[in-house]
């Protein structure tokens, strides 16, 4: 793994270069740990032309989650307390003798961008933009190994949930127990706050459980991921609890499933991120939904839950090979409840078996 790190810190390196930049200071988290396989809370890279320093405003403390950094990625750790590793970082760099830094400056506080500039006064700092998020943009072999397997912990963790008894129990205690499964199988934690929706709830995204109770002839709509070294996976699935689904349940499930398909199909490489949105949201329009619908159907994932590509209307750019996305259209009903069907698949071409489905627990309507 140090080499696979040493060759993305030398892809860095080499694009820094060619634009008159002999050092870089790394400090978003996910871009930190994409490069050194490490991230301790409020650590910085330095890239330097001869060494790369990972500077640390504590000493590491072996979490898993927080990962180990690469054996040639020497470790600092500031000597005071309540110092930031930023700006330890842009002082070594001009000690070091670099002219010109090249900075994220989307990641830099106004406050911070200051502090650089005085401790490191003749030290010019140009922006590096997001030269790293578009080198993770398209996964290796271990990064989709790691999402593999935070997709099959989400999985077992949600299966083992549905053979149990739901009648009764609180959305609030489902997902605790839910993310403590999802640690029980081998997850760092899991990838987001888990989302466990019944009754009137259920369908509606980004929904905080409550202490509302399952109940007979619910809609129970869930939607968990797994944290595993760092890789966050996402699925989200909608059952019907303890009795034969209504008439317009099996409607309005059969359209959501029929949309989501539509997507899963459509991803290939070389296809418009906002093509895979349009097939799947003209599903749902054409049945008189499309009012209600979310602004994307899906977006990339990796170190971070939510990255590039997104897959919205406005979305610019194609989809590459090995890009781990998500779809996962869904209709709310107010007053009645809803449904969301969401899945985590990477990109393949249709001669390599097209998209590869990560997270495969059934899509069947079950009634639980």
């Amino acid at each position: 793994m140090s080499e696979l790190y040493a060759v993305r810190r030398m892809q860095l390196r080499d694009r820094c270069a060619a634009t008159g930049s002999a050092a870089a200071l790394i400090s978003r988290p996910a871009n930190v740990r994409y490069l050194t396989g490490c991230a301790p809370s409020g650590a910085a890279l330095l890239l330097g032309p001869a060494v790369d320093v990972l500077l640390c405003g504590r000493p590491l403390s072996g979490d898993p989650a927080e990962g180990r950094p690469a054996e040639d990625v020497r470790v600092s750790v500031l000597p005071t307390r309540g110092g930031d590793p930023v700006v330890a970082g842009a002082d070594l760099a001009a000690k070091a003798g670099a002219d010109t830094l090249a900075v994220e400056e989307h990641h830099l506080t106004v406050t911070r961008h200051r502090a650089l500039s005085q401790v490191a006064p003749r030290l010019r700092l140009t922006d590096l933009a997001c030269a790293v998020e578009a080198q993770r943009l398209v996964k290796d072999d271990e990064e989709i190994s790691c999402l593999r397997i935070a997709a099959e912990i989400a999985d077992q963790a949600l299966g083992e949930l549905l053979e149990s008894i739901l009648v009764g129990r609180t959305e609030r205690h489902l997902a605790l127990e839910l993310e403590r499964r999802l640690v029980d199988h081998g997850a760092d934690g899991p990838a987001f706050p888990t989302s466990v929706a019944t009754g009137q709830n259920a369908g509606r995204p980004g929904h905080l459980p409550t202490d509302r109770r399952v109940e007979e002839g619910d809609f129970l709509s869930v939607c968990l991921g797994a944290n595993y070294r760092g890789y966050r996976c996402e699925i989200g699935r909608t059952f019907v609890i303890g009795t034969t689904p209504a008439d317009w349940q099996i409607e309005l499930y059969d359209l959501v499933f029929a949309a989501q398909r539509a997507g899963r199909e459509a991803l290939a490489p070389g296809v418009e991120c906002r093509e895979v949105d349009r097939v799947t949201r003209y599903v749902l329009d054409a049945a008189g939904y499309g009012e209600g619908l979310g602004p994307w159907t899906g977006h990339g994932v990796g170190l971070e839950i939510d990255e590039d590509p997104q897959l919205s209307p406005a979305a610019m750019g194609k989809l590459d090979a090995c890009v781990p996305v998500t779809v996962e259209p869904g209709v709310h009903l107010p007053g009645r409840g809803g449904v969301r069907i969401d899945d985590t698949l990477v990109v393949r071409p249709e001669a390599d078996g097209g998209p590869e489905l990560l997270t495969i627990t059934t899509k069947e309507l079950l009634a639980l």
